[in-house]
């Protein structure tokens, strides 16, 4: 049987003697773990989720009582021989089950043994993201699969204050330095913003003409001409931004924003786009073409209002998931607090940063990141680097690190 045959739908729960099957069963062995697949899998209304405390072993004693469900979420984290106890349990569930498995090894070796040795239809290692999760265990639950990405390359990342004031730019400016300068991967800031941007400006580089003449004559981007209109700020970090007089209109041609982003994809590992909300053609164009979207708020009602408005803009064809939340500034004189907010948008916040005025007032000031890069609001730029694409820096510490059966439906 074909593979997508095989992964097309949960089987149907036959009317056999082995009692009723529930649809899904995670043990999961801590707690962040835990509430990003209660969170993620929540947003499909995915019936009959079953989340209990707890790794492979614990799997093992429930089931070996109980009727197997139809898929399985196990952790192998903590345990000592975790192909062993996978192989354990493939003796105690029936052999058509769907198991998923979540544990703390990275290498590639242990990837292969877990998916094509023992069967498993896929394998994510901690700490996990909501986009790990929504795109690689979600389409094995449900059948339904991402468009394919005929681009390949970096990943589009958008940023767009839900209001203005909001801290939008300063954030993006943050997240692109500590992805080109700190964790050293080829990135570009791009300010959708031509007239009254400031992208350039929060990371010390220079605005160009280059992204005006892209947006009125796309036939004319190429890889040179990205690598001239690009403006370096440091060895792999590069901002793409312009500063267009006031009264001066550019004629969007279309497609500009889809040929612009495919060429920068292509020679960039992460292209970071500081977006306004406004109804111009590119932003639009952007906000659609981005692999993950974010939305920065601030805590007022007003920004809780604009949040709701926006959430309810489509996801474009390549996002899994609703737009990852930041909630910045949090703790401003006469702000609202973060259960205040989560109550009024009925979800949870992705990330939060302290308001820091001091701090951040100095860096943006004297464009410069590195400055504003410590303390708390570094924590928020790593927690957000880690929902958009996870990238290790230097000072984090990596994660830890008989019998092989398969289950049944790789045989």
């Amino acid at each position: 049987m074909p593979d997508d045959a095989r992964l097309a739908a949960l089987p149907e729960d036959g009317a056999s003697l082995r009692g009723e099957r529930a649809p899904l069963i995670a043990f999961i062995a801590d707690g962040a773990s835990e509430a990003i697949l209660r969170e993620v899998l929540g947003e499909v209304a995915f019936p009959g989720i079953a989340i209990r405390r707890g790794n492979v072993r614990a799997a093992i004693a429930t089931l070996t009582k109980t009727p197997t469900p139809q898929a399985l979420i196990i952790d192998v984290s903590g345990e000592e021989q975790p192909l062993t106890a996978l192989g354990d349990l493939s003796e105690v569930v029936e052999p058509d089950v769907r198991v998923l498995v979540i544990g703390e090894e990275e290498s590639v070796n242990f990837y292969r043994l877990v998916t094509r040795h023992l069967g498993a239809l896929e394998y994510l290692y901690k700490p996990l993201t909501r986009d790990m999760v929504a795109r690689h265990f979600l389409p094995l639950l449900t059948g339904e699969h991402l468009p394919a990405d005929h681009v390949h390359g970096g990943r589009l990342v958008t940023i767009t204050g839900v209001r203005g004031g909001a801290g939008a730019s300063t954030i993006a400016a943050h997240l692109a330095w500590h992805f080109g300068v700190t964790a050293g991967r080829h990135t570009v800031l791009l300010d959708a913003d031509l007239h009254f941007g400031t992208a350039a400006l929060l990371v010390d580089g220079k605005a160009s003409a280059g992204l005006r003449t892209a947006l009125e004559t796309p036939q004319r981007i190429d890889e040179l001409f990205v690598e001239r209109a690009a403006q370096p700020v440091s060895a792999r970090l590069f901002v793409l931004a312009g500063e267009e007089k006031p009264d001066a209109a550019p004629i969007y041609a279309e497609g500009a924003g889809e040929k612009l982003t495919e060429a920068l994809r292509r020679r960039y590992n992460l292209v970071i786009a500081d977006v306004p909300p406004t109804p111009l053609a590119f932003n639009q164009d952007l906000l659609a073409l981005g692999h993950h979207r974010v939305l920065v708020l601030p805590p007022t009602l007003a920004g809780v209002r604009d949040t709701l408005r926006l959430l309810a803009l489509p996801h474009g064809r390549l996002q899994p998931r609703r737009p990852i939340l930041v909630l910045n500034r949090l703790g401003a004189p006469g702000s609202l607090t973060r259960a205040e907010i989560e109550d009024a948008l009925k979800l949870k916040l992705d990330v939060v940063i302290p308001d820091l005025p001091r701090q951040m007032g100095r860096a943006t000031t004297l464009g410069a990141p590195a400055s504003g890069l410590r303390g708390r609001f570094r924590a928020g730029i790593i927690a957000l680097s880690n929902e958009v694409s996870f990238v290790r820096v230097a000072d984090e510490a990596p994660a830890r690190g008989g019998r092989r059966r398969w289950f049944g439906w790789r045989r």
